[in-house]
């Protein structure tokens, strides 16, 4: 959401405030928030993301369309529901006209997108994307210039594909490879093929000699989720990936091809950022910027071109922590300067002062030697710039958290996953936590605790990490199986059931509902004949999660296992 939000705009998330994906969430927040207080365990506050893109900026849809272009949006928005649609963000089409942070349901058919249904049964949601894109490309007479976002669904969680191409790369694999998850592959495959398809059509319509086209990525490749039981992709020699500041979590492949302008072939090592591409397309559309609006971004004309660009430096802001994330960091904002890169890690150091990490990418594209201790005077420059951007964009930030206890503090904060193990047999797993109170044989984890109060588990989230997981499972025969639950709660991202021990191995299955206060009635697949462990994370967001029932389905259908919290 971030990055998307600041194609749109121009401008950095920092300044917006969009700096979550949040998006799909019911809480309706148009600007960012910082909390007064804090678990006692962290030096900080928390900032509260923006949750909708606001109507109010003059987004690429708008300008493209008040420029005389026809406008339409496929794919993954997660930029704010139905009023904050791409609709009102100015584009004449949406389709699946979805807001959510993934595909409704699953990529592959039955889904449950509200109003889009699928043609066939097991119809893949990207070739279906790319032909509702190619039918809008046809539609528009031939002297009518288009703008269309294609922003695929892929590649993400739910982590599903075609059978028959999850079977092929499944004989192909390389365990020495650490690029080696069948249905990562499968997903990337069904999403070049729906590329190639848009590509065609420009030729065969007989534009591609005047049809620009850029190709990239929001984020770096994801470390932490485990489809297949296995990390999916490698950033290698970066450090870290999806959700984190290190460089393999924005460091991102990007190709534009735009005739007259690039040269077919040609690679430039100049960095730029999602900001830029908005006055780069006003500019060579020659569509004027608006007037008295503050663009983070630059022309990058002369880059694509074979140039070189004129720019002071690149700033990158994430004020959140994602303990499940590996490398991940507290909140904090990068200044990327030449060879340069510090980071500010928000009053981690001493007495509520700032820490610093300091890079010389030149020489360090791992990120693993910080050189802040060595080059103070660096820090401090850097440093700077950084403040003054903060100021100048009047950015919210997070503050010192007053409730602060050292006694409860964990040092280890860095590059450390906070979720746990999950590793041992069941027995083993029984007595992890023998002081742990359970509810009919679940234990809370992580972030949250649990009660039983009318019938219901409830369970209160203090966000990043809670779950719930059975004390101790007997093995059960009999899969596929289905979990089936009835869930509420005030805000959720959808939830994922992990099974089988290790849990943390990528046993897992994907569910999603909508948090708004309302009962759900929510089922995800495990494709395995026999299971021995289950767990629950039925989001990140903090705050009451209540589950009414839960019950395991065997292959006919026949409940095996049930939990009612009675």
């Amino acid at each position: 959401s971030p990055t998307r939000s600041s194609i749109l705009t121009g401008r950095n998330p920092a300044r917006t405030g969009l700096t979550a994906p949040e998006c799909h969430l019911p809480r309706v927040l148009l600007q960012p928030v910082v909390a007064a207080t804090a678990d006692p365990g962290r030096k900080d506050t928390q900032v509260s993301s923006v949750s909708r893109m606001d109507t109010a900026l003059p987004t690429l849809g708008k300008m493209i369309k008040a420029g005389g272009y026809s406008t339409a949006h496929f794919g993954k928005w997660h930029l704010g529901p139905e009023p904050y649609s791409p609709l009102q963000h100015g584009f004449d089409v949406d389709i699946p006209h979805w807001p959510g942070p993934g595909p409704a349901g699953s990529y592959v058919a039955p889904w449950q997108f509200q109003d889009f249904k699928e043609n066939y049964p097991k119809e893949h949601i990207e070739d279906r994307m790319a032909e509702e894109a190619i039918q809008w490309m046809k539609s528009v007479p031939d002297d009518q210039p288009f703008y269309m976002n294609y922003w695929q669904f892929s590649i993400h969680a739910p982590f599903d594909a075609r059978q028959e191409l999850i079977e092929k790369y499944r004989a192909k694999i390389d365990p020495d490879n650490p690029q080696h998850s069948p249905v990562y592959a499968a997903m990337v495959e069904s999403m070049d093929d729906a590329v190639g398809s848009l590509l065609d059509a420009v030729d065969a319509a007989g534009i591609a000699d005047h049809t620009a086209i850029v190709f990239l990525s929001d984020n770096g490749g994801n470390m932490y989720d485990r489809p297949d039981g296995s990390q999916p992709t490698s950033n290698f020699p970066l450090r870290g990936g999806k959700a984190t500041m290190f460089e393999g979590g924005v460091r991102v492949p990007c190709v534009v091809v735009w005739p007259g302008v690039t040269r077919a072939g040609t690679r430039s090592d100049e960095i730029i950022q999602s900001t830029d591409f908005y006055p780069t397309l006003l500019s060579l559309l020659g569509i004027p910027q608006p007037e008295n609006y503050a663009i983070d971004g630059i022309d990058i004309t002369p880059a694509l071109k074979g140039g070189s660009l004129d720019r002071d430096a690149i700033f990158t802001y994430f004020p959140h922590s994602p303990p499940i994330v590996p490398d991940w960091l507290p909140s904090s904002m990068s200044v990327l300067c030449g060879d340069w890169k510090l980071l500010r890690l928000f009053h981690q150091g001493e007495n509520g002062a700032h820490d610093w990490l300091l890079y010389n990418l030149k020489d360090d594209i791992g990120e693993t030697n910080n050189l802040a201790a060595s080059y103070p005077e660096k820090v401090q420059t850097m440093d700077a710039m950084i403040e003054t951007y903060i100021q100048s964009a009047g950015v919210v930030v997070p503050r010192i958290n007053p409730d602060f206890d050292p006694a409860q503090y964990h040092p280890e904060r860095i590059g450390i996953p906070q979720r746990p193990p999950q590793g041992g047999n069941a027995d083993e797993r029984a007595n992890r936590n023998p002081d742990r109170p359970d509810i009919d044989g679940w234990q809370a984890g992580a972030t949250c605790s649990i009660s039983r109060k009318d019938g219901t588990l409830v369970i209160q989230s203090s966000g990043g990490d809670p779950y719930v997981e059975l004390k101790k499972m007997d093995p059960v025969s009999g899969g596929p199986f289905t979990v089936c639950l009835r869930i509420k709660a005030e805000a959720s991202d959808g939830g994922v059931i992990y099974y089988n021990q290790p849990a943390s191995e990528g046993c897992t299955a994907w569910f999603a509902f909508t948090g708004d206060g309302e009962w759900h009635d929510v089922e995800a697949v495990i494709d395995e004949s026999k299971i021995n462990g289950l767990r629950i994370d039925p989001s990140t967001t903090s705050g009451r999660i209540e589950i009414d029932w839960v019950r395991l389905k065997n292959q006919s259908g026949t409940c095996v296992n049930e939990w009612m919290f009675n």
